[in-house]
């Protein structure tokens, strides 16, 4: 079966964190003309990727919807901790909570024809699922038939259990009436040790405090008595995240990788080994090459939060197909 392309469709990364959705739909043939992104750690990292010339048209409850280019789609993972479950979950209240309105105000200004939008699981309860309905009824009202799944990366081609919502706008005077949106249908799961393949030393041995300090959370109120190193060193890709009391273990897939979750470790060759930032690109279906090139550009601290921020670039591909199907 050919790919599904569209060379015509260009679009403007909103909320573009590092660019994650942009390289997904770009996999698909089509254009960025713009991104937009206020974090300057975040708009160091997509400049690398994409070049110091990209266009940033910064903080998009300022823009001014005359200075943009003409374009025919949005993407964009507005701002989910306002909704997330480890958040303070303030919803509307908080400022960023406003942001979607900003969006669907551009939306409306450019008469867009289609976005794509992502957000974090939280979203669906908060408010007793008011949060979720105002912002669907304000799309509604937008003019736009909006489809919307939650999903997992874990069953689009990342071993990442990281569940999002996707929300797939068309706008209404260019679809049918009780039309149906086929969602991606979903793909097995590759092999976690293809993402664990980072050759640096990451400051985890017996020689170190890092390690000292790990032995120290073994021991702690929550798991003493449950774990032995050596039993944990004999089972190499055991992953191991280190939460703040209990430590949870994954076999073939990795926990969700968010801004500020640092702790996560493996088992490779028999030693503990801590994830690193270019594996984390890997495991948000960054390609290999690009993420390869970015280290030593961008501190690893920094290069994990924001590939816990990311959208993962395999699912964006996957929901992007699928729309132009719809088109097409």
């Amino acid at each position: 079966m050919s790919e599904v392309k569209n060379n015509n469709i260009k679009f403007i990364d909103f909320c573009a964190g590092i660019g994650g959705g942009r390289i997904g739909l770009e996999n698909l043939g089509m254009k960025c003309v713009g991104f937009s992104e206020i974090a300057q750690s975040y708009i160091k990292t997509y400049r690398e990727f994409f070049g110091q010339d990209e266009k940033n048209y910064g903080d998009l409850m300022k823009i001014n919807s005359d200075d943009l280019p003409n374009f025919d789609l949005m993407i964009a993972g507005f701002p989910c901790q306002t909704f997330s479950v480890i958040g303070r979950r303030t919803g509307m209240k908080d400022h960023r909570g406003q942001i979607i309105f900003g969006l669907i105000n551009i939306m409306k200004a450019k008469n867009l024809k289609y976005f794509i939008l992502e957000n974090v699981k939280g979203l669906l309860n908060h408010g007793s699922g008011e949060s979720m309905k105002v912002i669907l009824d304000a799309l509604d009202e937008a003019g736009y038939k909006v489809f919307w799944k939650l999903v997992s990366s874990l069953h689009y081609g990342v071993p990442q259990m990281r569940e999002r919502i996707y929300f797939v706008g068309i706008r209404k005077d260019l679809i049918k009436d009780n039309v149906l949106f086929n969602f991606p249908q979903t793909v097995n799961k590759p092999e976690l040790k293809n993402y664990l393949i980072d050759t640096d030393e990451l400051e985890f041995s017996e020689k170190k405090r890092a390690y000292e300090a790990f032995l120290k959370y073994l021991n702690n109120k929550y798991n003493k008595g449950k774990f032995s190193v050596e039993k944990l060193l004999k089972e190499d890709f055991l992953v191991i995240d280190t939460r703040q009391s209990d430590l949870r273990l994954y076999r073939g897939k990795m926990p969700t990788l968010r801004t500020g979750r640092h702790g996560i470790l493996y088992v490779r060759d028999g030693k503990f080994r801590r994830l690193s930032g270019y594996e984390s690109l890997l495991l948000q279906g960054f390609p290999e090459k690009l993420s390869k090139e970015i280290k030593g550009k961008i501190a690893d601290i920094y290069l994990l939060g924001q590939a816990g921020n990311a959208m993962t670039v395999n699912v964006v591909n996957a929901f992007g197909k699928s729309l132009l199907k719809f088109i097409n």
